[in-house]
C-alpha cells in the first residue's frame, strides 16, 4: 500500500502542484485546508477542514501518515498584514510540528523562502545555503521577517522535538495555476502594460512545477536539518521584463524607475490611497524589495535532491500563456480573475 502524505496549503499555487506531483510519484494525499476544494477531491485526495492554528486539528489530520509537507502561508507586501503573518507562519509552524510530534510522525519538508537567505544589496553576491540571514535587509518587511523567524523555528524546534526537517527555500515562483496571482502578479502587470519604469535590482525565479517535484523527492533525499535553494536563473529586473514581454510580444517600460525619489513618493501617498481606499500603485514595499538582489546558487539542491529546472523561456512562455487564458480575454469578452490592483504579493 502506497505511503500516506499530509499536505498543509495544499489548495496554494505551489500546494496544487505539490499534490499532483505526489499522486503522479504513487502517494496518497491527504490535504488539510481551511476551505473545500473540488479540484483537489476531484484528483482523490482526503480532505481535512481546519487551520494549521489548531494544534488537535493537525494531529487528527496527520495520523496514519508517513510524513508532513509544510507549505502553509500567506504571501503578502502590506505592512498591515504583519500580525497575521506572524501568526500564520511562526505560531502555525510551531503548531504543525508539534502536532506532528504528538502524532508520532518524524519525516518533515517545510517549504520557506529563498528570500530568508539570498537577498542582498550587493549585485556580485551569490548566495548560498550557508549564508546568515539577511535580517538588516529584510527587517522592515512583514512577510520576510517572519520567514526568517518561522525557518529558524522550525530548524531549532524540529531537533528539540527528535523530527527529520528537510527545509526547501524556492525563489519567485512562476509556471502555470496561480489562480490567486500570489507570484505572477507582476507579470500580468506587464502584460496589462501597468509598468510604468524598470526597477534597478536582481531576481530569481523557478518553475512551480519544478519545485513540485523536488518537494516530492525530498521526502526521501533530503537531508534532515539542512536548507535547500530552488532556482533556476539569476537576472536583473531589467533582463527579466525583458524577455517576459518579447515572449509576451508587448512592448516592455524602457525608463529605469529611480530608486530614492519613488520610494519618497511611495510612502508621501499613502495616506492619500488609505483614504480612498485604493492599493498606491507605488508601492512603498514592493519598490525596496525591487532594488535589491535575490541571487544564489542551486547546485546543493542539484547534487542531493535530483533538483533540474526546466528552461527559463519555457516556464515563462507557460505563465504568459496561462494569465493569458485566465485574466486576458479577448476583446469583448469579459476577463476573470481579480483587477490588477487586487492585492499586494511578495516573492515566496
Amino acid at each position: 500500500m502506497p505511503h500516506e502524505i499530509l499536505v498543509t496549503g495544499a489548495s496554494g499555487f505551489l500546494g496544487h502542484h505539490v499534490v499532483d506531483a505526489l499522486l503522479a510519484a504513487g502517494y496518497r494525499v491527504r490535504a488539510l485546508n481551511r476551505s473545500t476544494d473540488r479540484r483537489l477531491e476531484g484528483h482523490g485526495v482526503e480532505l481535512v477542514r481546519g487551520s494549521i492554528l489548531d494544534g488537535a486539528t493537525v494531529e487528527s489530520a496527520v495520523k496514519g501518515c508517513a510524513a508532513v509537507i509544510h507549505v502553509a502561508g500567506k504571501v503578502s507586501r502590506d505592512r498591515r498584514d504583519a500580525a497575521e503573518l506572524r501568526e500564520l507562519h511562526v505560531v502555525g509552524t510551531r503548531r504543525v510540528l508539534e502536532a506532528v510530534q504528538r502524532a508520532g510522525v518524524t519525516r518533515v519538508v517545510y517549504v520557506s523562502s529563498s528570500g530568508t537567505i539570498a537577498c542582498s544589496r550587493d549585485a556580485q553576491h551569490i548566495a548560498t545555503e550557508d549564508d546568515p540571514y539577511p535580517l538588516e535587509v529584510t527587517r522592515t518587511w512583514p512577510y520576510y521577517a517572519t520567514k526568517i523567524e518561522a525557518e529558524r523555528e522550525a530548524l531549532t524546534l524540529s531537533r528539540q522535538l527528535g523530527l527529520e526537517l528537510v527545509c526547501l527555500n524556492p525563489s519567485l515562483l512562476l509556471g502555470p495555476g496561480d489562480a490567486r496571482l500570489s507570484s505572477t502578479d507582476d507579470v500580468l502587470k506587464l502584460l496589462r502594460r501597468q509598468l510604468p519604469a524598470l526597477p534597478s535590482g536582481g531576481t530569481n525565479f523557478v518553475d512551480v512545477r519544478d519545485v513540485a517535484a523536488t518537494t516530492a523527492a525530498a521526502l526521501d533525499r533530503g537531508r534532515a536539518g539542512e536548507r535547500y535553494l530552488l532556482g533556476a536563473l539569476n537576472c536583473s529586473l531589467r533582463q527579466f521584463f525583458t524577455r517576459v514581454a518579447e515572449l509576451g510580444h508587448v512592448t516592455a517600460p524602457r525608463l529605469p524607475l529611480p530608486d530614492t525619489p519613488t520610494r519618497w513618493m511611495a510612502y508621501a501617498l499613502q495616506p492619500l490611497f488609505r483614504m480612498l481606499k485604493k492599493d498606491n500603485p507605488l508601492d512603498p514595499v514592493s519598490i525596496e524589495m525591487s532594488q535589491v538582489y535575490w541571487y544564489f546558487d542551486s547546485a546543493k539542491a542539484r547534487r542531493e535532491l535530483g533538483f533540474v529546472p526546466r528552461h527559463p523561456d519555457d516556464t515563462l512562455r507557460d505563465t504568459i500563456a496561462d494569465l493569458r487564458a485566465r485574466y486576458l480575454a479577448p476583446p469583448h469578452q469579459p476577463a476573470h480573475g481579480p483587477d490588477a490592483g487586487a492585492s499586494s504579493r511578495a516573492h515566496t
